[in-house]
Parts: structure tokens; C-alpha cells; sequence
């Protein structure tokens, strides 16, 4: 099975929570675009002054996105 990786970007603050949905509008129009594969992309509340955005993709895949999008940090998972 191929190595996945999870691209995160944070945001912060009082606004984080609008802020977060609209980057999930951009990222998804992004993927549309390019018709490229990925494995799942989504949002994640950690507390109400903190909210992710996320992109799951295969590990051989990960540069392209990466020099692309500028995540602010990544996770292998397993």
C-alpha cells in the first residue's frame, strides 16, 4: 500500500473559522481544475480560535501539491 500524506494549513483567530471555509472553497476549485488525485480533503475545528484545512494525497504526489499550495506543514499517515 502507498504512503499517504496529510497537507495542513492552520488558521488562526477570531475570523479562522470563515477564513478556513473559504480556503476549503478555493482548494476544491484547485482540484477541480488540475484533475488530479487525491484521497480525501476536509476542515477540522481544534478549538474556536483554531481551525485546519486538509488534503490527503499519495506520498508520489506530494511535491506537485506541495510547491503548489504552500501548505504550512504536513503528516505521514499510516
Amino acid at each position: 500500500m502507498e504512503e499517504k500524506i496529510k497537507l495542513i494549513w492552520d488558521f488562526r483567530g477570531v475570523d479562522c473559522l470563515h477564513i478556513a471555509k473559504h480556503y476549503q472553497i478555493h482548494l476544491n476549485e484547485f482540484i477541480s481544475s488540475c484533475k488530479v488525485e487525491y484521497i480525501d480533503s476536509g476542515n477540522l475545528i481544534i478549538n474556536e480560535s483554531h481551525h485546519t484545512v486538509y488534503l490527503i494525497v499519495y506520498k508520489n504526489d506530494m511535491k506537485f501539491f506541495r510547491d503548489k499550495l504552500k501548505p504550512n506543514r504536513g503528516e505521514a499517515i499510516i
